[in-house]
């Protein structure tokens, strides 16, 4: 089979397809050529005829059956793929076609996956409601933050930095993606230490914190972390996702330890942000939901991070919109956030997203303590339709955070 014979307007996707939509820039071929050749690599096919190709394996062949300007899709026969197994599916559809000479440019901005493959993966345990319930907070947004400096504090200070965000108002407290286990801050002290802050915070706001520690490492350590998470209190564990690899968070899904899986994207702009080449956000997020995360990091619109509205809003709508059944996975955004963005930011997201800040809460003049309270004076001022300049006259903390970043 020619990389032509690969190209068919005429075929209708079957609902059992996997579908997969690609932007593709030929080298020195045509259009036409460079999509077949992307369908025959990732499927049945290669760059010359073959004696071995026989009439049932020609039945499993992809099909371009859409090709506008340089945006083309693909439909793939879900007898390619092998059941909940996702390193399968991505070495089938993103895996060597990146390396073909005879392309430019190739990107994969969406996938679609049946149903049947869906199902056959975990999928969230928690999801936005399950959160939700967890902590106690219905009707806002979550508030969170990066402990900072993300590097180098000792064991106590690390705590101590927890706690007066979880008094000062943050539900949430994560360690940053490079924290692991390193000798000033080793990962059992850490999470010991911390969860007593928690408990401690708990019993002073009467509200429930909670705290994501980082288990990212080798795949039989992450799952030793997550037990020691467990059977200390624990109720969050937090994964780099790309970093760690799909395997190894299906891995510690699969292990269901009972406890949230937050999903930190460290490294996605190496795949994602390249508009002609590369993979998409919105597909790494597809996966993340499929596999089991609860929530996930989509950009903040607003930040320091370089993703457009668009590119936030497609993300978003990956881990919220109905996908075989799966439960809703719970946007986060995070990036360069101060209390003066929350406005934005809530009337983009809505109430239904973390806003993590690290900087914007730790670097308030006052201390972290004021500036978990002036996030929370934030939201709570979004939430009353009363501008932030307003509410900040009887609320000294937002009124600090006001004059610090404008």
């Amino acid at each position: 089979m020619r990389y032509a014979d690969f190209v068919d307007f005429s075929y209708k996707p079957k609902t059992t397809d996997v579908i997969c939509d690609f932007y593709v820039e030929p080298e020195d071929i045509s259009l036409k050529e460079a999509a077949g050749g992307v369908a025959a690599e990732s499927s049945v096919g290669t760059w010359t005829e073959l004696t071995t190709i026989k009439p049932y394996v020609e039945k499993l062949a992809a099909h371009v059956f859409s090709i506008d300007g340089n945006n083309i899709r693909i439909a793939y026969p879900i007898e390619l793929f092998e059941h909940g197994n996702m390193p399968n599916i991505l070495s089938s559809v993103a895996g060597n076609v990146f390396g073909l000479g005879a392309l430019k440019n190739l990107r994969l901005n969406d996938i679609h996956l049946p149903r049947e493959l869906v199902r056959s993966f975990r999928g969230p345990k928690y999801g936005i409601g399950g959160v939700r319930e967890l902590l106690g907070v219905k009707d806002r947004p979550l508030v969170g933050t990066i402990i900072k400096p993300k590097l180098g504090l000792e064991t106590k200070d690390h705590a101590k930095v927890a706690y007066d965000a979880w008094a000062g108002g943050c539900d949430i407290v994560k360690d940053d993606e490079n924290l692991s286990s390193q000798r000033f801050n080793p990962f059992d002290d850490r999470v010991v230490a911390t969860l007593e802050m928690r408990d401690r915070a708990e019993e002073e706001t009467g509200e429930k914190k909670v705290y994501m520690a980082n288990i990212t490492s080798e795949t039989e350590e992450m799952l030793k972390r997550a037990q020691f998470i467990q059977d200390h209190g624990g109720r969050y564990l937090m994964i780099d996702i790309l970093t760690c690899g799909f395997s190894a968070l299906q891995t510690v899904r699969e292990q269901d330890f009972g406890l949230v899986i937050h999903a930190h994207r460290a490294g996605h702009a190496a795949f994602t942000k390249n508009a002609k080449h590369g993979i998409s956000m919105t597909v790494i997020a597809k996966v993340s939901r499929i596999i089991g995360v609860d929530q996930l990091h989509v950009g903040t619109v607003v930040g320091k991070m370089s993703e457009s509205r668009e590119e936030v809003s497609e993300n978003t709508e990956a881990i919220i919109a109905e996908m075989g059944g799966l439960k809703k996975v719970l946007p986060v955004a995070s990036g360069g956030l101060y209390p003066s963005l929350v406005p934005a930011l809530m009337k983009f997201f809505g109430k239904d997203f973390v806003i993590q800040a690290g900087g914007g809460i730790h670097g308030h003049s006052d201390g972290t303590v004021s500036g978990a309270t002036a996030m929370r004076q934030a939201v709570d001022a979004t939430l009353q339709g009363v501008s932030l300049k307003e509410y900040a006259k009887s609320h000294k903390e937002l009124q600090a955070a006001l004059e610090t970043w404008k």
